[in-house]
Order: structure tokens, then sequence, then C-alpha cells
């Protein structure tokens, strides 16, 4: 085990040094579902609660505690008799997990980890599962090295939120309210320092001294740490034996069952994760706050902020939903008295329309009525107003998250985590080729040259590269698709598919789109995992940030090329009547009869919410099948399942359960549905509602996969959600730009603006005022129109001259106006409220005096003050000079 230069007694033998606690006040429940330890006159003492069931996470001894599991599976089937040599390859493949196993186990018993072994016999495997756990001694070392926080005093009051605020203001009475139990109290925190143990709250026991999620963390961090051979071949930490399938699981146990025992329960009786399942992972609590602090408390930092975020982003969700709702409802209206919808569809045969392909037939105007009434939901000056609002939304929403990440980051004792406390990976600790004295904190840390990372970042980014062709060559290949398709059904003779073939085409080139989306986000997000651990990054933060900025680059790409393809790419290089532009020997590409924004909707319908509805089928099925996978595996030798849970061992009970993946794939969605949400809200004003729907059955979905259906995942810390906060600034300023070329060059707002300022107000006469002839010699017998504002010859007319400049201005006005409110936003809202400063500074203050060296000094020297009236005396008196 390592040890460092000074204190390094520490780790050997303990010093404890009974004092007053006379700076501590109120009390603190320091291990749920043990010992609680109150403090009461500033003495603290164990108190053991009878209603508590007693923990089963225990060794055979029913004393020493659980802190973490290993289990490895061998095959019986094929099995060596003992003393047989092996004939098969795969024999002495296992000879040789075996050989790493023990190796592993030994080095973890000379760091002073406690083992013990259970052996269970299923119908193809016999299973082990070894029970560690780490003593005081380990603990306060490793409590040191990871700088762990503890209390120093509770604080009174907590921070309620704003909306039960203002609610209780105004008198209503607030139905998001719910009476959590068992609520965690909140803390002044120091990093651990064994010296100073006597200062801390409830240091006088040390079974209950660290919390359960913090004795995970110290497990994990021994396990990551250890080599079970090579160093060089980078042959160390529990995750390689994990990847190799030496051990097929390493979990922290959960305190005990989710489901509550029948009968009249007091609630203070239940543990943290029944709390969760009742308080949180239940459907009837859909429109409840989310117990954050229970959270935090059961899972860690990093995953309560996430569903911090979560909850504060789906809030925010229902003032946009209510008012694109309205802009929606506003537009049916509108289709019952638009002026240019009448026209066309009474126009009857007035307007013949050239062919939108080389094989299309001409079509008259009248026949897309329907469609162009659709549109109208989407395309009308409530757009205009909905897009500024969205943009101003996106800016407001993030600066207020800000705030909120802020006051939990201090509350939650992870405001500094990044900058200062933050650890090398362990893996990076193993791998680093030489070490490097820490500039700040002046200790020899594992170090990799940054011109080799550099190297290797580079070559990641050429994959990236690659890849994004990839995406673009399918792009293009959807584009063949849709335009091969609509041949083929104009000649099918059909008339059904003939009057609907562009429709159709359109509908299954989405559809198709959202396939290829799917597959390639699978493949590459594996090829950017590997390319991430490649580049051998020095902290878990900056190796999450590397590997979700590659992610997120390429399903930018994926997700939102084919949007953005509609929005302001396709009919804009279609050409005229005898002069059209080609692409591999077809012709480009252009809108429907119904116009690009009606398409540019219906795209993002079918990718954002099929998006949704795939990945929520996946989320409630996928865990209940593989669930019963694992469970039909672990069969016992009899061909039953040890379910129940009274009889189950709770590291068995644990073991059935799935592995929880990580929060990137969460993370992922929600920024992409930010992104539709925001960048193209001008083509859908209902996708904020779709969204609101998506997440309140999500945030359910989630809480329910880790309440029940995962193995409790190692706590993680975390300042914040990471780089994830800078995606989503830039998504707002694309949006932004977005949304100001989607109105100006896609919609009809200005064309319509344009023509009522011309036509003194009235709309009458505007499709005619859209289309224009094809030149004479394009058909001998038909004169067509196309919506161009072009001659006859086929030259721009000063219309689409002066439409060009309106549009452009247009799009700096609508830049600069949401670009400065967004700024005066930014400026009038602090990013860290006032009250969290000032907590900040009393916390820095009780550090300091909790950890100073020279406190028993200072106290003994002001005793012997006391003691001297006339020394006391000289001391008010002012000194004369010498």
């Amino acid at each position: 085990m390592m040890r460092r230069k000074s204190d390094k007694d520490d780790s050997i033998s303990l010093i404890v040094e009974k004092a007053a606690l006379e700076e501590y006040y109120g009390s603190l429940d320091t291990n749920t579902g043990s010992a609680m330890i109150e403090t009461i006159n500033g003495q603290a003492k164990d108190k053991e609660d009878p209603k508590r069931e007693k923990s089963l996470n225990v060794f055979s001894d029913g004393v020493t505690q659980i802190d973490f599991v290993l289990v490895w599976e061998v095959d019986r089937k094929g099995k060596p008799k003992e003393g047989e040599p092996s004939k098969h390859k795969g024999h002495s493949l296992n000879e040789n997990h075996e050989k790493w196993r023990q190796t592993f186990l030994k080095k973890l018993e000379k760091s002073g980890i406690r083992i013990e072994m259970h052996s269970v016999q299923s119908e193809k495997t016999d299973i082990t599962y070894v029970l560690l756990n780490a003593p005081w001694s380990v603990q306060c070392y490793y409590a040191e090295e990871l700088s762990l926080r503890v209390p120093l005093q509770v604080v009174p009051h907590q921070i309620s939120k704003w909306s039960d605020k203002a609610l209780k203001k105004m008198g209503i009475p607030n139905i998001m309210y719910q009476e959590v139990p068992n609520n965690p109290p909140d803390l002044y925190t120091c990093q651990f320092r064994l010296s100073k143990l006597q200062r801390f709250i409830g240091s006088d026991n040390q079974d209950t001294f660290f919390k359960n999620t913090q004795r995970h963390q110290i497990l994990y961090e021994i396990l990551a740490r250890t080599p079970y051979g090579a160093l060089k071949r980078g042959e160390v930490g529990i995750d390689r034996l994990v990847n190799e399938n030496v051990f097929k699981a390493a979990y922290p146990l959960h305190d005990g069952p989710f489901n509550v025992p029948p009968g009249n329960q007091d609630p203070k009786s239940l543990n943290l994760r029944q709390i969760l399942y009742l308080y949180w992972g239940q459907w009837k609590c859909w429109y409840k706050y989310q117990p954050l602090d229970h959270i935090r408390q059961y899972f860690g930092e990093k995953i309560a902020l996430y569903y911090a975020w979560l909850g504060f982003y789906t809030g925010w969700l229902l003032p946009a939903a209510v008012i694109g709702t309205l802009i929606f409802i506003f537009g049916i209206f509108l289709m019952l008295i638009d002026e240019p919808a009448k026209e066309i569809c009474e126009s009857g045969d007035q307007y013949v329309m050239c062919p939108l392909c080389n094989i299309c037939g001409f079509w008259n105007l009248s026949s897309i009525c329907s469609t162009f009434k659709a549109g109208l939901l989407f395309d009308y000056g409530g757009t205009v107003f909905f897009s500024i609002f969205m943009a101003l939304w996106a800016v407001t929403f993030l600066e207020y998250w800000k705030r909120t990440n802020a006051i939990l980051a201090h509350r939650w004792d992870c405001s500094e985590f990044e900058e200062i406390e933050e650890r090398p990976r362990p893996e990076f600790t193993a791998m680093a080729p030489m070490t490097l004295r820490n500039p700040v904190t002046g200790s020899e840390e594992p170090y990799f040259p940054e011109r080799n990372r550099l190297n290797r970042t580079a070559t990641g980014c050429m994959v990236i590269i690659i890849m994004i062709v990839v995406v673009l060559m399918f792009l293009i290949s959807i584009i063949l698709y849709r335009t091969i398709i609509s041949i083929f059904l104009y000649h099918s003779g059909n008339h059904i598919f003939v009057s609907s073939a562009s429709r159709i085409a359109s509908i299954s080139g989405s559809v198709l789109n959202l396939l290829v989306i799917m597959i390639l986000s699978k493949v590459y997000t594996s090829l950017a995992q590997l390319l991430t651990r490649w580049e051998m990054h020095r902290t878990q933060t900056k190796y999450e940030d590397a590997f979700i900025l590659k992610v997120f680059v390429f399903q930018f790409i994926n997700f939102y090329s084919s949007p953005i393809y509609i929005a302001f790419f396709k009919g804009r290089f279609v050409g005229y009547p005898r002069h059209y532009h080609t692409l591999l020997g077809i012709r480009n590409e252009d809108c429907g009869a119904g116009g690009c924004l009606i398409e540019l909707a219906q795209e993002l319908l079918v990718i954002m919410v099929g998006k949704q509805v795939i990945n929520n089928v996946q989320e409630f099925i996928l865990p209940k099948v593989k669930s019963w996978l694992q469970k039909k595996k672990l069969k016992t030798g009899k061909g039953e399942v040890k379910s129940d849970e009274v009889h189950t061992p709770p590291w068995e009970a644990d073991y059935q359960l799935l592995l929880c993946e990580g929060l990137f794939d969460e993370y992922l969605e929600m920024v992409l549905q930010f992104g539709f949400i925001t960048i193209f809200v001008a083509a859908c004003p209902l996708a904020p509602l779709f969204a609101l729907l998506n997440n309140w059955v999500e945030i359910r979905l989630d809480a329910q996969k880790f309440v029940c259906e995962y193995r409790r995942p190692v706590v993680e810390r975390a300042q914040g959600i990471g780089i994830w906060f800078q995606i989503l600034e830039v998504i707002t300023h694309l949006a932004v730009i977005s949304n100001a070329f989607l109105l100006a060059f896609t919609s009809d707002f200005l064309p319509r603006l344009y023509y009522r300022y011309k036509n003194h107000g009235s709309l009458v006469g505007y499709v005619n005022f859209t289309l224009a002839y094809a030149p004479e010699d394009f058909s001998n017998h038909t004169q067509c129109r196309y919506r161009e504002y072009r001659e006859v010859n086929g030259d721009y007319s000063p219309t689409y001259f002066n439409l060009l400049a309106i549009r452009l201005g247009f799009v700096i006005i609508f830049e600069h106006i949401v670009f400065f409110i967004g700024r005066i936003i930014d400026l009038i809202v602090p990013d860290i409220p006032e009250e969290v400063e000032i907590k900040v500074k009393r916390e820095h203050y009780m550090a300091k005096e909790a950890l100073a060296e020279n406190q028993v000094l200072g106290k003994a020297l002001f005793e012997e003050t006391d003691q001297q009236p006339e020394l006391r005396e000289r001391h008010r008196t002012k000194p004369t000079e010498d």
C-alpha cells in the first residue's frame, strides 16, 4: 500500500483523543439503517433505533460491514478433474484467469482489506462471491488520499424551492410538495484529517463515521489501483479484470430491498432505497418534487446533479409547451381565414404547375389545398414571436441553471471538486510512464507527456472526420432514395401511389434515416470510448469531457444533418425549367408541393418523437428482458431461482440486477432533444410539448431503473453537469442563428409581409405574386408556373433582390436583438446567489479553524492571559514606543 511522506503512521495506528465537541450542534444521521449518532450538549452517543431492520450487509460474523462485492463464474461443463491437465484452449485461459484472480486478491489482502468468500452452484456454473471490507485504518488513510469531506457542523436552515416559497406567499396550496422522511441534514464540511479526528461530528464511532457511499469510494479506489500483472501491459485495476471476464461483476450493495413490507410502516423506519422507491420511483409521483438530497445521499453527487438538471429543465419546458401549443391552436383558426389558402383551394385549373421531377407530370396548384393549410400551422407570424421567445427562454434557462447548480454544488460539498480535490484516474495513475511534481500541491504525480496526448487526440479527430464523411454519404443516399422511390411510384400506374408519390417517399425516407442514425450512433459511441481511453486523460472529468465532445460532434451531424439539409439546402439549387441542376445525373431534389417547411416539421417529428418512443420502449422493456435472462441464468442446481429476498443473501440478490451503464446516454438524449426544440422550433411549435411529455415519462423510468433494476453504482462526485453545459450554450447560440435564417429564407413570413406593404395591407393576389412563368420553349402545349421570383427568361426579378435585402436585414436585426437581450439577462442574473457566497466564506472559515495546527496553543495562551490580570491589563493599554 502506498505511503505518504508525512503522517505516515496514520495508516498503522490511531490515537483517539477524547475532547468535548464544542463547535457542534444539531444531530447527524450518518448511516441510514444502522446506528444513529446524536450530538446533545456536546456529547456524542450511539442510539439504536428499534424500528429499523437489522442490516444484512455484513460478513458471517454479523458485525463486519460489506463495503464491496466481487463475483466470478466458472463453467462446470467440460471442467477438467482435479489433477488432470487442460486439453483445450479455453481451459488454459481459465487457468490464466485464475492466476490473475489469486494475485489480485492476495494484493488486496496485503493492502489491509478483509475478505470473505461464498460459493453457489447454479445449473451451469459455479459462482463465487468475494465480500470485501476496509478496516478503520485503511478508511482513514484513503479518506485523506481522496480528500473526502466530513461534517463539522449542522446547518439549521435548508434552502427551500423558489416555487414553494412563491406559492406560500400567494396562499396557494403546493400540490408538488411532499414530506419525505429522514431528510438528510445540511452540513458544513471540510477535508478529512486524521490528526483532527476529534473535531468532526460522530468521530467517536468508527463504524458509522464514514458514510456507506464514502466507504464504497475507498474500496473502489483500492480496487482500481491494485495490479494483477505487468504494469507495462496495463494489467491493473478491477475495470480491466471485468472487461477481460476474469470477474463477472464488481459492485457495492444496496441498503436493502426496495419493496416496503406490508402493514402500517413508520416512514422513518424505512431504508433509503425504500424511501426513494416510494417518493420518487412510483408513477404517482410524476408531479412531485424530486427528493434530490436523498438521491445524492444514496447515489452520489454526479447522479443527483443529473436528476436536478433534468427536473429543472422539465419544469422550464412547461411555459414553452403552453405557449407553443397556443401558437399551434391559433394556426388552426388561421387556416379558416387565410386569404392565400382560399385562393389556392378555389383556383381550380387556374395555376398549372411545372413537373417536380424529370418523369413527373404537370399538376394543378389546387391539389395541395389541404397540405398548404396544414403548413399554416407552422408558418405564420406567430412563429416569429415563438422563435424569439424560445431563444430568450434558452438563454434564461441556462442562466438560472447556473445559479441552481452553484447552490447545489455548495450544499453537496463539491463546489471546488474539479479545481482542487479531483485526483488522477486510477487507470492513468497505473499507466502513466513518468511522474512530475505538481506545481500547486508540490507532490509527485503521474504524468503523461502532453505532446504524445496531442498526437493521439489528432488521430481521434481524423477518425471523427471519417465518421462524419460516412454520415454525409448516408445522407446523400437517403436523398437519392427519395428520388428513386418517387420515380418507381410514378411509374407504378396506381392512382393512389402516383398522387402521393412525393409524400410517401418523404415519410419513408425519414423513417429510414432514423434507423440509420440509431445504428451509426451505437457503432461510433463504442469507437469513441476506445479512442478516449487511448488518449490517457489525467482526471475522470477530462476523460468524460473528451469522450462527450467526440460523441456529440458526431451525433450532432448524425441527427441534425437531414433537418439542416431540408431547412437550408433542399430546393435552393434546383434551377429553373430547361436549366435544372443535377447530382450524379439525377435532377436536384425540390421541395414538395406543400413547401419545405412542412417537410421540415415532418422530419423533426419523425426523428425527435420517433427516437423518444424507441428509447422509452427500450428503457421499459429491455431491462425487464435482461433481468429475466439474468435470473434464468442464475437458477440453482434444483432448477429454482432464489428470488425470495428473505432467504437470498443481499450479494446474490444484487447480482441478479443489471449493470448501471452510467449517465452518458441519458444526457445525450436530453441535449439532442434540447437542440430539436431550439434550433428548429420555428418549424414545429409543438416540439416543447412532446419534449415535456417525454421527460415526465423519462424521469420515472430512470428512477425505477436506478432504484429497482440496476446494481448500485459506485458514487462519483461532480461539480456540475460538465461539458454538457458548454454544449447547451453552443446549441443556444446556434438556435438563434438557425431560427433567424429559417424565418428569413424558408418561411413565407417575410414575402407575405413584403406583399402586404406593397399591396396596402391585403394578401389578395399573393399566390400569383409568388409564381413565375416557365420559359416559352419549355413546353409547346402548356405554359406552367413554378415557385420563384424570376422573369420569363429565367433571370431573377427585382422582387427577388428586394426580398434578399429584406431577408438579410431581418437575420441581422433578429440576431442582434436576441443576443442583446440575452446579454442583459446574463448581467442581471448573478451566477452565484449572495446567500451561497456567505455560506462558502463561513465554511472556509470553519475549516480553517478546525484544521489549524496552532489552535490548541492559541487556547493555552489565552487561558494563561486570563490567569494573569496584570498581563491582561497590559494588553488593553496602548503600547508605548521604546
